[in-house]
C-alpha cells in the first residue's frame, strides 16, 4: 500500500464524489494497491496500513471467498479513510423489504423468523421484514385476540408496526397480506395493487368465491404480481405427484383438519388446506361438486372432465392430520404430510425476486370454485352443482364488489 498525495485527477473525482453525496473523507492522501518482490517507493513515504481484520468485519460477505482484486480495492478505501464501499454485486447487495399486512396469524411471527434470520441462505437470502400493519379481524374472536400478542413478538424481532398500509407501502418493495380474516382482502389488495407491489395473499384469498374472483381481476387489471396458496401445496412429496414422477394422475384423496368460521364459505377457512393437496397432484378440470355433511366431518367429490374422481374429507372429530392418497399409473401413492412453513416462503422468496406467478391464477380460482360448489351442494341435499354455474354467479357478483375501483390508473 503506497501512500501519495492525490493527482489532478484524483481530486476532480472526490469532487464529484462530494456533489452526488458519495461516502467520502476530503484528504490529503491517497493510495495506490500493488504487490512485488520489492517496494516500487522508497520505503520512507509507504504508510502501513493495518486494515485486513477491519475490512473483513465491516464488509458482510455472503461468501467466504473474496477475489485479490476486490480485496485490494477495498484496502485502498480504507487507507483513503473513505468509507467503504461494498464491493459485492448489485444482485448480491441488494435488500428487498417485506411489508406485512395483519398481525392475528402465527403466520406472521413463522413467515417473518425465515425471512430475518441471521442464517437465511440460497432463495431466502437477501429479504427482510421491516414494516407491519397489525388490523386484521375486528370481529373474529380467535382472530381478533391474537392481534396484541403478535404486535408485541414482531417488536421483538425488530420490525416496525405502523398505523396504516399507506404508511406501509411507502416502506417496503412487496408484501405479505397475513390478515386472517378473508373478508378483508379485497379492499386490502387494492391498496397493495394501486401502489403497484408485488403481494403473496395467504389463505383464504377470500371469504367467498366472489371475492376470489374480484381480487384476481384486480391484480390482472393494474398488472400487480400476485398469488396465493396453503402451504400444503409444496411437500416434496405432493410437488413429486404433480410433476409426474408416479404417472399421470388418475384420482386423488385428500384430507384436512376443518373448522368451520360462520363468516366465510364452509371449506374456505381451513378445508383450503386438503383442498390444495388435491387441486396440486389433480389440476384443473373438475366439472361438478357433491358434498356430504355431518357434524364431524365434511365430504366433498369432484368429477373432473375426463372422467377421473377427486375427494376432499375434512376433519373435526378423532384424530386429525393432513395427507392424502394420489392414485397414479405407474402406483398408488402417500402424498405426504404437513412438511412446515419453509417450503412456501421459499416459494414466496423465489416470486418477490422474479415477479412470476408460480401458480397459474385459473387453478387457484377453480379451486376455491370446488369448496363454493361444495358449499351449494350441502344445501341442496348433497345434489351435484356445476362448476360452471357458480363461476357465473361469481363473475357477476364480483362487477358488483368491484364497482368503480378499477376505473384508476394502471401501474405500467
Amino acid at each position: 500500500v503506497q501512500a501519495r498525495h492525490p493527482t489532478k485527477r484524483q481530486r476532480t473525482n472526490l469532487k464529484k464524489r462530494v456533489a452526488l453525496g458519495m461516502p467520502h473523507n476530503n484528504s490529503k492522501i491517497t493510495c495506490e494497491i500493488g504487490y512485488s518482490e520489492t517496494p516500487s517507493v522508497s520505503p520512507s513515504i509507504v504508510r502501513p496500513v493495518s486494515v485486513f481484520s477491519t475490512a473483513l468485519q465491516v464488509t458482510t460477505m455472503k461468501s467466504t471467498l473474496l477475489t485479490l482484486h476486490r480485496l485490494c480495492t477495498l484496502l485502498a478505501f480504507f487507507a483513503l479513510g473513505l468509507a467503504p464501499i461494498n464491493l459485492l454485486t448489485a444482485e448480491e447487495n441488494a435488500v428487498t423489504r417485506i411489508g406485512v399486512i395483519g398481525l392475528d396469524t402465527s403466520h406472521v411471527t413463522a413467515f417473518t423468523k425465515e425471512f430475518n434470520s441471521e442464517t437465511a441462505s440460497g432463495e431466502l437470502a437477501g429479504f427482510r421484514v421491516v414494516a407491519a400493519y397489525p388490523y386484521g379481524s375486528a370481529d373474529i374472536e380467535s382472530s381478533a385476540s391474537r392481534i396484541p400478542k403478535y404486535i408485541a413478538e414482531m417488536k421483538d424481532l425488530g420490525v416496525e408496526v405502523v398505523d396504516s398500509i399507506a404508511d406501509l407501502l411507502a416502506k417496503v418493495d412487496c408484501v405479505l397480506l397475513e390478515t386472517n380474516d378473508g373478508r378483508l382482502h379485497l379492499q386490502q389488495s387494492l391498496e397493495v395493487f394501486h401502489a403497484g407491489k408485488p403481494v403473496f395473499i395467504d389463505k383464504p384469498t377470500g371469504s367467498n368465491l366472489a371475492e376470489v374472483v374480484a381480487i384476481f381481476r384486480a391484480a390482472k387489471h393494474f398488472n400487480v404480481p400476485m398469488f396465493s396458496s396453503s402451504s400444503l401445496r409444496y411437500p416434496e412429496t405432493v410437488q413429486a405427484i404433480r410433476a409426474g414422477q408416479h404417472g399421470k394422475v388418475l384420482g386423488c384423496s385428500s384430507y384436512s383438519p376443518c373448522s368451520l368460521e360462520p363468516t366465510h364459505v364452509d371449506l374456505f377457512w381451513y378445508g383450503i388446506h386438503g383442498v390444495e393437496t388435491l387441486y396440486t397432484c389433480m389440476g384443473v378440470g373438475c366439472e361438478s361438486v357433491s358434498h356430504t355433511s355431518t357434524d364431524d366431518f365434511e365430504f366433498a367429490v369432484g368429477q373432473w372432465s375426463d372422467g377421473r374422481i377427486g375427494t376432499f374429507r375434512g376433519i373435526r372429530s378423532g384424530k386429525s392430520g393432513y395427507g392424502g392418497t394420489a392414485f397414479c399409473e405407474k402406483g398408488i401413492v402417500d402424498v405426504g404430510t404437513y412438511a412446515g412453513y419453509k417450503p412456501l416462503v421459499i416459494e414466496i422468496a423465489k416470486f418477490f425476486r422474479s415477479k412470476t406467478v408460480p401458480i397459474d391464477p385459473r387453478e387457484t380460482i377453480e379451486l376455491y370454485a370446488f369448496m363454493q360448489a361444495a358449499a351449494e351442494s350441502k344445501k341442496a341435499g348433497g345434489a351435484p352443482v356445476a362448476i360452471a354455474d357458480i363461476m357465473a354467479q361469481a363473475e357477476k357478483d364480483a362487477d358488483t364488489l368491484l364497482g368503480d375501483s378499477l376505473k384508476k390508473a394502471v401501474n405500467p
